[in-house]
């Protein structure tokens, strides 16, 4: 696929997928919507709720530290009750804790309602991956890009819904949220069938053991340090910004839009031309120069940079995406909760301590602190490099194609 445009109609192309596909993947983006939904409307819950930043912050440490435990459980469910019965319930928990999270009268009720909202993400995030990855027309490689399409448009999305209701009031895009989420069900319901269950039940420790495996480790030990960075941009960059909703949804609609664009575009042209572990580590490093010029820059530098961070997130998500699920022999719900599970512990810190960094500092240290965990992902691409090599030049280019089957075909998973 690399040298061709990803949504050419031909075979293989993403835009040539079942109903079902279609409805998993719609959802999904309701779902990633959710987490960039409170970006623009941050300063405006602390208004309403007379919180601090550090308390408003908690409302993405509760919901990705929930979601990371919740990885763990994920696939027990799932290869119980089937992938379809999944999704659904991840969609009614988020669909009931987003419209609770809108009645919310203080930040202590807020912050339990996204932590229940983020079960249900997790639920409903980690089995779409898998749904789409099975029934998707042309393999993986065009499935990851698909998902890594809604990933971004949601991302882009999100905020843009944010500002919109919140610029009326800070409760509309929780409401709102449930009710895109609760047209999901209904798509769900109506286009996907039953999975078929998996021939062996996966235990609660299985995503732990499949983290034994040196590659499969290593991604997610850089993925946690990258995460902390692009935590830190999504959660605390808003409060620096200090922007109307509008304003704030805009330049994070851009952001998203950059990453959707890289991610889906970008990476794998990059991959082909210079190598996976080539392109991670490279990526790593821009971001971090980038965020070291966010922090240490004007108002309008600091815009900028936030928008332009959204390319190289964009490109790390799908290099990381492939990675993981590529890397190991571990079945791919299974090597995707094990990775998910650790890199979400980072997506819970960054939220927390980059206000508390900053109340102990200044405003600039949270995004060194920032900048030096993209570094230590890097670092760490580039230590365990002979872990990662033999399968990242396979998957690099991981959306070429051998005698017309995706190289991901092969995997097991």
């Amino acid at each position: 696929m690399h040298g061709e445009d990803p949504f050419d109609e031909g075979t293989g192309s993403i835009l040539r997928q079942p109903k079902a596909v279609w409805a998993t993947a719609g959802a999904a983006v309701v779902a990633f919507m959710g987490i960039g939904l409170v970006d623009p409307i941050l300063p405006s819950i602390a208004k309403g709720l007379q919180a601090t930043p550090s308390q408003v912050s908690l409302l993405f440490t509760s919901y990705f530290l929930i979601t990371a435990v919740a990885m763990l459980v994920t696939g027990f469910i799932s290869s119980r009750i089937g992938g379809r019965k999944t999704l659904l319930l991840g969609l009614a928990l988020v669909i009931v804790f987003a419209a609770l999270s809108g009645t919310s009268d203080s930040v202590g009720e807020l912050v339990g309602f996204r932590a229940g909202w983020g079960l249900g993400n997790a639920l409903f995030v980690s089995t779409s991956l898998a749904v789409i990855v099975g029934a998707a027309a042309g393999g993986s490689a065009a499935a990851i890009l698909l998902y890594e399409s809604a990933l971004g448009l949601g991302m882009a999305c999100g905020p843009l819904l944010g500002a919109a209701l919140g610029n009326a009031s800070w409760r509309y895009p929780f409401f709102g949220t449930a009710a895109l989420m609760a047209i999901g069900f209904v798509a769900i319901v109506g286009f996907l069938k039953e999975q078929p269950k998996p021939a062996r039940k996966t235990s609660l420790l299985d995503p732990i053991k499949a983290l034994g495996h040196g590659g499969l480790a290593s991604v997610a030990a850089s993925a946690f340090f990258y995460n902390y960075a692009f935590f830190t941009v999504l959660a605390f960059t808003p409060f620096v910004l200090n922007m109307t909703p509008y304003k704030s949804g805009a330049v994070f609609f851009a952001w998203g839009l950059l990453l959707a664009v890289f991610s889906v575009l970008v990476a794998p042209r990059l991959q082909k031309r210079f190598g996976t572990l080539k392109v991670l580590g490279g990526s790593l490093l821009l971001l971090a120069a980038d965020l070291l010029v966010l922090g240490y820059g004007n108002h309008t530098v600091a815009v900028v940079c936030t928008i332009v961070s959204g390319a190289f997130i964009g490109v790390n998500n799908t290099v990381y995406t492939e990675l993981a699920l590529g890397v190991s022999d571990a079945p791919r719900p299974v090597a995707s909760a094990g990775y998910n599970f650790v890199r979400w512990f980072a997506a819970a810190a960054a939220p927390f301590f980059a206000p508390k960094i900053e109340v102990w500092t200044d405003i600039h240290i949270p995004f060194v602190v920032a900048a030096v965990a993209a570094v230590a992902g890097a670092g760490v691409v580039w230590v365990r490099r002979a872990s990662l090599v033999h399968r990242a030049e396979e998957l690099a280019p991981a959306h070429a194609t051998e005698d017309g089957v995706s190289v991901f075909a092969d995997q097991p998973g």
